[in-house]
């Protein structure tokens, strides 16, 4: 079986696991700050602040961007639920946009339409690792006086006109999920150029405490931490970071090598007529953390017989990105809610196997099957 996808991890980055368990300090400390310091470097932003995951991320990133109860914030249905769940912690509202059909991404046009006066704030995810217009939702943001929040939990060593993603604005969530480019096994992390939100998100993940554990084990005189408001345990422990550490010195070679994979599925698919396949815009560099192949209607196979036929043949693949609004979750809240053209780009779509290394010969497999079983 060809997998849709596998953290790419070898000894060096077991290694950096190991050291840090037989330093006896496991928890967050010193590879955490120096994960988070080389993670701003190579984003460019001013600051990044390590968390449990992306999605406790996000949490942390509505609270200090001011997002309380009865607000709004628009963000696409097609993505993963964390997405619309973490605008929920808070007590807001998730107000669904439409995505433009060839890159997935929030729609612009469509997410003017949907801004009222209850609209704090836009969450702009980089969907599979393919950036979003970051300056159109800028300026959009900036018309209507109102927060821009990117999840980029896939977008990891992605650019965007000529910027690394994470350096354009105030608020970046990224993910190390093992799907993601580069993996901690789970783990996430938020880079802001402001520093009191940089601030604010560290006590918050660390329970409001006022001293943090490095503090306490370097002093020279007793310290007696406070706890100043009730907060949260959405701490990196250091053994992640090590290997966190190791995996950021990997990802420009990781993206590069992902980015000779998708250039060959571009090349050797493009003569399919019955599939639509992702484009890349001038001056967006994806990582292409998923390759997503849309299904037109008169293709020989409907999505899921085609997903069913390449299993069959040893080639896993999965659905397209899904849609919060339709998941049970959201029924009730989404109650009349539509979105076609989120809708067929979800149900005719599939993310096919894209990892490193993939061998020449699993990717010659994948696009032989493709071609037999869509020219049939």
């Amino acid at each position: 079986m060809i997998p849709i996808a596998k953290p790419y991890l070898n000894q060096e980055d077991a290694q950096a696991a190991y050291d840090v368990i037989m330093s006896g300090w496991i928890t967050q400390g010193p590879r955490v700050q120096e994960f988070e310091e080389k993670f701003a470097a190579y984003t460019g932003a001013k600051h990044a602040v390590a968390v449990s995951n992306c999605t406790t991320g996000l949490h942390l990133a509505m609270i200090v961007a001011g997002i309380g109860s009865g607000d709004e914030v628009i963000c696409p249905s097609m993505s993963y639920i964390a997405t619309a769940n973490s605008i929920m912690y808070v007590g807001a509202k998730p107000v669904f946009a439409e995505v433009h059909p060839e890159t997935y991404n929030l729609d612009v046009a469509d997410a003017e339409q949907r801004i009222t006066s209850k609209t704090k704030a836009i969450l702009l995810v980089h969907q599979i690792g393919m950036p979003a217009d970051i300056d159109a939702f800028r300026a959009l943001c900036d018309k209507h006086n109102l927060v821009l929040i990117e999840d980029a939990a896939c977008a990891a060593g992605s650019s965007y006109k000529g910027k690394k993603i994470g350096s354009h604005s105030d608020l970046v969530c990224f993910s190390f999920h093992p799907r993601k480019v580069i993996s901690t096994g789970d783990g996430g992390m938020v880079t802001t150029n402001n520093e009191a939100f940089s601030e604010r998100m560290k006590l918050l993940r660390q329970h409001g405490m006022s001293v943090n554990a490095g503090a306490r084990h370097g002093a020279t005189k007793i310290i007696f931490e406070d706890h100043l408001e009730v907060a949260y345990n959405y701490r990196m422990t250091d053994i992640q970071a090590a290997v966190g550490i190791k995996q950021l010195e990997k990802l420009d070679w990781i993206v590069e090598e992902r980015r000779t994979i998708a250039k060959r599925y571009l090349t050797e698919l493009a003569d399919i007529a019955c599939i639509r396949l992702p484009k890349e815009e001038s001056g967006y560099f994806t990582n292409w953390q998923s390759f997503s192949i849309y299904i037109k209607p008169e293709a020989p196979l409907s999505r899921n017989e085609l997903m069913q036929a390449l299993l069959d043949n040893g080639v896993a693949s999965r659905r397209g990105v899904m849609t919060s609004h339709r998941e049970t979750a959201y029924k009730d809240y989404c109650k009349g809610l539509s979105l076609p053209q989120t809708e067929d780009a979800c149900d005719r779509s599939i993310i096919i196997p894209l990892f490193v290394p993939m061998s020449s010969e699993d990717i010659t497999a994948v696009i032989q099957m493709l071609r037999s079983l869509l020219f049939s």
